[in-house]
């Protein structure tokens, strides 16, 4: 379930209360008059089934409480009650299946925002996979491949893409655009230090090695940077957040950037531009996946966000 808290102007909030005490899906409902400050107001707490959220929080936008009060939602681990078990059995649908959409927009809003612990990351990831492969191991590429957060702007690019949120594309395109190319430079004077003191030659390129899939690009590629992009964006509208870990490793993207920072410092110019391409095709495949699962998912589409902006925090 979900403990939602709403800061209401007094003028509404009956409406609010008369809103969430009809709602089969709501239940625990506390009401606080003249507790809140900033904005001032009146406090209303419930708990609501994760398959009646995106429901809830509709009319309470449609109310204006978004806009003239505040709405906030938060996970509950466990919740030991009989009228949060009637409320979980009388919402329609199933909680794995709910998407809170509101949550998915803050979410992707949140990971895609450019800054220095991205670019960070993003560099560390790149990295390690550079040191997986000189040193041709797999196990390293697939640390690398877990610490990138790239994941993040590509799904926020397709929430983007399909709920027209044009300030949530932006901001992930800027993230990556801007992210990659420096994550690939700190990568490059890596390599070019490593190189100079005599730790690696070209001869770490040379030759057959179990890393060689992070630059070989094809359409298995393609396949696995779709399924990923499926699984990942399932992931995140869902209450499966455990599978992101898998789509993570399944991806070549951090692994291909710095296979390509290699290259380019060694001088291997095919094996550049193939992992510039591998790059290219995994971040495309990612996206499109992603894009067409919410397509799918948009019947329960219903809160509306046009014009809400993202949170700066």
């Amino acid at each position: 379930m979900l403990h939602l808290r709403v800061i209401s102007p007094p003028a509404v909030t009956e409406d609010v209360v008369g809103l969430l005490t009809g709602h089969a899906g709501a239940t625990h409902l506390v009401r606080l008059p003249g507790a809140a400050i900033a904005p001032a107001g009146d406090v209303v707490e419930a708990d609501v089934a994760r398959e009646s959220a995106d429901d809830v929080i509709s009319a309470l936008c449609e109310l204006g409480v978004d806009r003239s009060g505040g709405i906030t939602l938060e996970e509950i681990d466990t919740a030991l009650s009989d009228a949060a078990y009637r409320a979980e059995k009388d919402a329609p649908g199933d909680p794995a299946d709910a998407v809170v959409w509101e949550e998915l927009l803050a979410r992707t809003g949140e990971e895609s925002r450019l800054n220095v612990t991205f670019v960070a990351f993003l560099s560390i990831a790149c990295l390690l996979a550079a040191v997986g492969v000189i040193t041709d191991s797999p196990v390293t590429i697939v640390g690398a491949m877990v610490v990138g957060p790239e994941f993040g702007p590509l799904a926020a690019i397709a929430v983007g893409l399909v709920r027209r949120r044009w300030d949530l594309l932006r901001r992930a395109v800027a993230a990556l655009a801007v992210g990659f190319p420096a994550a690939m430079l700190i990568t490059a004077l890596g390599t070019l230090a490593g190189n100079a003191a005599g730790m690696f030659n070209t001869s770490a390129l040379l030759g057959e090695h179990q890393v060689d899939f992070v630059y070989d690009v094809g359409p298995w590629s393609l396949i696995v940077a779709l399924l990923a992009g499926a699984a990942g964006m399932l992931s995140m509208t869902s209450a499966k957040s455990a599978a992101l870990v898998g789509v993570f490793i399944s991806v070549t993207t951090v692994p291909a950037a710095g296979y390509a920072s290699v290259a380019a410092i060694l001088g291997e110019w095919g094996r550049f531009g193939q992992s510039v391409g591998q790059l290219a095709v995994n971040l495309v495949g990612i996206v499109v996946a992603a894009a067409v699962v919410l397509i799918l998912r948009r019947d329960s589409w219903r809160s509306r966000d046009a014009g809400r902006p993202l949170s700066a925090g």
